[in-house]
Protein backbone atom coordinates (compact mmCIF):
# COMPACT_ATOMS: atom_id res chain seq x y z
CA UNK A 1 0.00 0.00 0.00
CA UNK A 2 2.86 2.31 0.82
CA UNK A 3 4.38 1.92 -2.64
CA UNK A 4 1.06 2.60 -4.79
CA UNK A 5 0.71 5.94 -2.42
CA UNK A 6 4.76 6.66 -3.41
CA UNK A 7 3.80 6.00 -6.81
CA UNK A 8 0.63 8.10 -6.87
CA UNK A 9 2.72 11.22 -5.31
CA UNK A 10 5.34 10.95 -7.81
CA UNK A 11 3.20 10.94 -10.66
CA UNK A 12 0.86 13.94 -9.01
CA UNK A 13 4.16 15.93 -8.60
CA UNK A 14 5.34 15.08 -12.16
CA UNK A 15 1.90 16.49 -13.57
CA UNK A 16 1.69 19.38 -11.18
CA UNK A 17 4.86 20.98 -12.16
CA UNK A 18 3.82 20.14 -15.96
CA UNK A 19 1.25 22.23 -15.46
CA UNK A 20 2.40 25.23 -13.32
CA UNK A 21 5.28 25.46 -16.23
CA UNK A 22 2.31 26.12 -18.96
CA UNK A 23 0.81 28.49 -16.72
CA UNK A 24 1.90 32.13 -17.81
CA UNK A 25 2.77 34.23 -14.61
CA UNK A 26 1.07 37.05 -15.86
CA UNK A 27 -1.94 35.68 -17.20
CA UNK A 28 -1.98 34.86 -20.22
CA UNK A 29 -0.58 30.85 -20.55
CA UNK A 30 -1.50 28.56 -22.81
CA UNK A 31 -4.27 31.57 -23.80
CA UNK A 32 -1.71 33.56 -25.19
CA UNK A 33 -1.23 31.16 -28.07
CA UNK A 34 -4.79 31.32 -29.48
CA UNK A 35 -5.10 35.08 -29.18
CA UNK A 36 -6.92 34.89 -32.90
CA UNK A 37 -10.09 36.21 -34.66
CA UNK A 38 -11.78 33.64 -33.25
CA UNK A 39 -11.88 31.40 -29.73
CA UNK A 40 -11.13 27.83 -31.47
CA UNK A 41 -12.28 24.99 -29.22
CA UNK A 42 -12.84 27.07 -26.13
CA UNK A 43 -9.57 28.20 -25.49
CA UNK A 44 -10.68 31.16 -23.41
CA UNK A 45 -11.53 28.73 -21.11
CA UNK A 46 -7.91 27.66 -20.57
CA UNK A 47 -6.78 29.67 -17.48
CA UNK A 48 -9.58 27.95 -15.95
CA UNK A 49 -8.67 25.00 -16.56
CA UNK A 50 -5.34 24.82 -14.99
CA UNK A 51 -6.14 26.58 -12.60
CA UNK A 52 -8.99 24.00 -11.10
CA UNK A 53 -5.97 21.13 -12.24
CA UNK A 54 -3.38 23.21 -9.93
CA UNK A 55 -5.75 23.11 -7.14
CA UNK A 56 -7.00 19.25 -7.86
CA UNK A 57 -3.09 18.12 -8.06
CA UNK A 58 -2.35 19.89 -4.86
CA UNK A 59 -4.58 18.51 -2.83
CA UNK A 60 -4.54 15.02 -4.61
CA UNK A 61 -1.04 15.62 -3.18
CA UNK A 62 -1.94 16.67 0.18
CA UNK A 63 -3.92 13.77 0.60
CA UNK A 64 -1.74 11.13 -0.40
CA UNK A 65 0.57 12.56 1.41
CA UNK A 66 -1.51 12.25 4.95
CA UNK A 67 -2.81 8.70 3.84
CA UNK A 68 0.95 7.71 3.39
CA UNK A 69 1.49 8.72 6.88
CA UNK A 70 -1.70 7.31 8.31
CA UNK A 71 -1.32 3.83 6.80
CA UNK A 72 2.29 3.61 7.38
CA UNK A 73 3.94 1.91 9.80
CA UNK A 74 3.48 3.26 12.86
CA UNK A 75 6.24 4.50 14.94
CA UNK A 76 6.06 2.52 18.07
CA UNK A 77 6.63 -0.46 16.63
CA UNK A 78 9.35 -0.04 14.03
CA UNK A 79 11.83 -2.91 13.31
CA UNK A 80 14.97 -2.26 11.35
CA UNK A 81 15.66 1.55 12.23
CA UNK A 82 18.65 2.83 12.98
CA UNK A 83 18.12 2.62 16.67
CA UNK A 84 17.97 -1.16 16.13
CA UNK A 85 21.03 -0.93 14.13
CA UNK A 86 22.62 1.02 17.00
CA UNK A 87 23.53 -1.19 20.25
CA UNK A 88 25.66 -1.00 22.73
CA UNK A 89 28.07 -3.47 23.50
CA UNK A 90 26.32 -6.63 26.38
CA UNK A 91 29.73 -6.05 28.01
CA UNK A 92 32.10 -3.21 28.57
CA UNK A 93 35.62 -4.35 28.76
CA UNK A 94 38.07 -3.24 31.83
CA UNK A 95 40.75 -1.20 31.38
CA UNK A 96 43.38 -2.56 33.00
CA UNK A 97 44.86 0.94 34.53
CA UNK A 98 48.15 -0.43 35.52
CA UNK A 99 49.56 -1.45 32.34
CA UNK A 100 49.09 2.44 30.67
CA UNK A 101 51.20 4.70 31.09
CA UNK A 102 50.03 8.18 32.78
CA UNK A 103 50.24 11.22 30.83
CA UNK A 104 53.47 13.22 31.08
CA UNK A 105 55.41 10.32 32.90
CA UNK A 106 59.24 9.25 31.56
CA UNK A 107 58.67 5.91 30.58
CA UNK A 108 60.07 3.69 33.32
CA UNK A 109 63.72 1.85 32.30
CA UNK A 110 65.49 -0.99 34.67
CA UNK A 111 69.24 -0.35 34.97
CA UNK A 112 71.47 -3.45 34.62
CA UNK A 113 72.39 -5.35 37.20
CA UNK A 114 75.80 -4.25 38.33
CA UNK A 115 76.39 -6.23 41.39
CA UNK A 116 77.21 -9.24 39.59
Amino acid sequence: MTTLFIVLIIIVSILLALIVLIQNPKGGGLQSGFAGGSNLMGVQRTGDFLEKGTWTLVILLMVFSLGINILGPSGSVSKGGLSDQIEAPATTPKLNLNSMPTQGAAPTTTAPDSSK
